[in-house]
């Protein structure tokens, strides 16, 4: 009897630790993108029930990503632009738990965020930092994959990384560099995910120049089945989509395959894919949330002067 009642206990305690750290869940699409100002919000796919799930995590958050297996919600934080404190932040979908994953230093300026749950890792652009980075889910390794330039450079813009994007499939990543305000310094690159034997972050002959003379682009995401990218453009104000691979290897800066999808933006900044919905989400300084079908019909505004939006990561729920 006594062995019996102790077993009961034990499969007690288990029970109960398994519910504590059950990962919150969500049975709807939601979309979930961040204020300037330092808030996370999370909104229905129509823009109804905006809930900030995190009210306060220092100023300047940018990139936006979403485990949903596990529940977390990732994003960066740019910190004072000028100086080398950047770091990256995780909580529960319903915001609890904020945990920092890489702390203030461990990354300059970071940008846009996006997640390999496959192989646990995070990759980011870093914009004064000049890099593309990477780390593991819970903020080890800290890794630069690609490096653009030097400290001597930090005040060019054309060396600053801000979007990027990942096919962990085809082994890529992709990464916008801006350039100065609408300047047509921007460009797209590509390169191998890990870096090539004998290389190093700086010196890579693996780089792809995809797209040259861009007014600004910021924000990328990809369809990898259709093989075409996606991205926002702060110079223009504009949602582009492209193919990935520059078939006809023309001069970067002459491609004719890009094509305006979105228009008439305010400081265009986020972008999130739904491409089981044929949707695309967005945001913009000036406080537009915003939803259109891929091929860029229908676009409308949900919900307008309400902040300073920057990323942005569409969730897909549990139903």
């Amino acid at each position: 009897m006594l062995a019996l009642h102790f077993r009961l206990v034990i499969a007690s305690i288990a029970l109960a630790s398994a519910m504590t750290f059950t990962a919150p869940a969500l049975a709807k699409p939601a979309v979930f993108y961040l204020d300037l100002s330092g808030q996370v919000i999370r909104a229905n796919v129509d823009g109804s029930n905006a809930t900030t799930i995190v009210k306060e995590n220092g100023g300047g958050p940018d990139g936006i990503a979403i485990d949903e297996k596990a529940g977390h919600v990732y994003w960066t934080n740019m910190g004072k632009v000028s100086e080398n404190d950047g770091f990256i932040l995780r909580a529960d979908i319903d915001g609890q738990n904020l945990t920092t994953i890489v702390p203030a230093g461990g990354t300059f300026t970071p940008k846009q965020l996006k997640i390999d749950t496959e192989h646990g890792k995070l990759y980011w652009s870093d914009r004064e930092g000049m890099r593309v980075m990477r780390s593991n889910l819970d903020g080890t390794k800290i890794e630069t994959l690609i490096v653009t330039g030097t400290d001597a450079d930090r005040k060019d813009q054309s060396r600053w990384c801000v979007g990027i994007a990942i096919d962990v499939k085809g082994g890529k990543i992709y990464w916008s560099q801006k350039g100065a305000d609408n300047a047509n310094q921007g460009t797209i690159k590509r390169a191998n995910i890990e870096l090539p034997a004998g290389m190093d972050p700086a010196h890579r002959t693996d780089i792809e120049v995809l797209f040259a003379n861009l007014p600004e682009p910021i924000d990328i995401d990809l369809d990898l089945d259709k093989k075409e990218m996606y991205w926002t453009d702060r110079g223009d104000n504009t949602i582009s989509r492209a193919p990935m691979d520059n078939k006809a290897n023309v001069d970067p800066g002459k491609r004719t395959d890009r094509v305006v999808l979105v228009t008439g933006m305010h400081e265009a900044i986020g972008i999130s894919l739904d491409l089981k919905r044929k949707r695309l989400f967005y945001t913009s300084l000036t406080g537009e949330l915003g939803v259109a079908k891929l091929n860029g019909k229908q676009a409308r505004i949900l919900s307008k002067d309400k902040g300073r939006y920057t990323g942005i990561a569409y969730y897909e729920g549990t139903r």
